[in-house]
């Protein structure tokens, strides 16, 4: 599903700047690695030199950014207006970097933080590519019925130039909620990784290794829920999709 996804979403964002993406057509793999199983499963890219930081651009007041507003009315360096509920749809989103751990939790961290790792200039891009691709998101996003709250960008260089790598506006990277059922102040019907999240915090998890073990309903009502935000973005039914 995140395959699938993340190659549609290639495609209708080629028009606002370069990405890694190559082909998800294993007739255009490298012969050895030309084989049936890998089909809908993988994807050709060009290798890139990663940006060590994820690029979060946020529209919606939810989740860690949700915990941070109610401790200090701010959002990663971000004064936001008093009086905000959960849900709450935000004045215009805001670009909320956070670090890319290589062992142990991201940290979230402000704009001139990452500009002080990466260099101004860089991180000025960053900002700028992640808002665009995230505005056009959120516009495909709401025509079909679907609120993009948040999401997650990765970037790299590709022969000296800027890329998006990795997946893209996918339900493990961002926040997909039901536009027709979505109420401020409530925690919003979601299509995405928020079922998890939600069934690990109930189970008292720590965050550490070993994570509980997903009982089969958690990983089939999680399944439910991709497929879902697969087919209304796309406009693809499930099956026919490969």
């Amino acid at each position: 599903i995140l395959t699938r996804l993340s190659t549609w979403w290639f495609d209708q964002l080629a028009d606002l700047g370069r990405s890694h993406f190559v082909s998800a057509d294993p007739a255009d793999f490298p012969e050895q690695a030309r084989s049936r199983e890998l089909a809908s499963r993988s994807m050709l890219v060009r290798r890139a030199d990663r940006v060590d930081a994820e690029c979060v651009v946020r529209g919606y007041l939810a989740g860690s950014g949700w915990a941070e507003y109610q401790r200090s009315g701010s959002v990663c360096g971000h004064a936001l207006p008093d009086g905000l509920r959960e849900a709450d749809r935000l004045p215009e989103p805001i670009f909320t970097p956070s670090t890319k751990a290589e062992v142990g939790h991201d940290e979230n961290i402000s704009r001139d933080q990452l500009a002080e790792m990466v260099g101004a200039d860089l991180a000025r891009q960053l900002e700028g590519r992640s808002i665009d691709l995230y505005n056009e998101g959120a516009r495909r996003a709401e025509a079909v019925g679907l609120i993009l709250a948040d999401t997650k960008f990765e970037f790299g260089f590709i022969d000296g130039a800027l890329a998006v790598i990795d997946e893209v506006l996918t339900p493990d990277s961002s926040r997909f909620w039901d536009g027709e059922t979505y109420e401020p102040g409530s925690s919003p019907q979601s299509f995405d990784k928020q079922f998890v999240r939600d069934f690990v915090s109930a189970a008292g998890w720590n965050r550490e290794p070993p994570a509980p073990i997903l009982p089969d309903e958690v990983i089939n009502g999680t399944r439910d829920r991709y497929v879902v935000a697969f087919e209304r973005l796309t406009g693809r039914p499930w099956e026919a999709s490969a």
